[in-house]
């Protein structure tokens, strides 16, 4: 009697094993995909958390512009335009963020975003910008920011005046 494998087996084994590996090979690639995916998000959500609170700050301590040479009218408390928003800081000094191309800066020209980050969208709402209209000053900002391995970040924030600015 012939103790070995006959040619069928030998089949059967070598196509379960082909699948087996497949198989997990598969899952292993999917795992490390993911796994990029989540770092390249994270790393947008880092940097943006670090602009968002830094544009944040400025914004909430901002003091109402009486003459005009920041926002461009007289008596308002920020002013968005041509993609940037204008206002005077707590320092009286004019202060902007801007969208240049695809990245965030600030009047002095610094980027806020690296250039790893696509900022695809930046758009600006106000609320009680004017002396006249009885409303807290608040600034909301919408961001849409692209990554690496296709991260994508749709952000919006809301930030009111530290100090009541309303018309009594």
């Amino acid at each position: 009697m012939n103790k070995g494998f006959t040619l069928i087996e030998m089949v059967v084994a070598v196509t379960v094993f082909s699948l087996v590996v497949g198989v997990a090979s598969g899952i292993f690639v999917s795992s490390l995909k993911a796994q990029r995916q989540s770092l390249a998000t994270q790393e947008v959500l880092d940097q943006i958390s670090y602009v968002a609170e830094y544009m944040s700050r400025a914004i909430r301590m901002a003091r109402k512009d009486m003459t005009g040479d920041c926002t461009g009218t007289p008596k308002l408390n920020y002013a968005f335009s041509g993609q940037c928003l204008k206002f005077r800081n707590y320092k009286n000094e004019c202060q902007a963020f801007c969208l240049e191309g695809e990245r965030l800066k600030n009047e002095a020209g610094v980027y806020l975003t690296s250039s790893s980050l696509k900022v695809e969208n930046f758009n600006v709402s106000l609320t009680g910008e004017t002396q006249d209209d009885n409303l807290q000053p608040k600034v909301s900002i919408f961001l849409d920011i692209k990554g690496k391995e296709k991260s994508k970040i749709r952000i919006q924030t809301t930030i009111s005046q530290r100090n009541l600015d309303v018309y009594r």
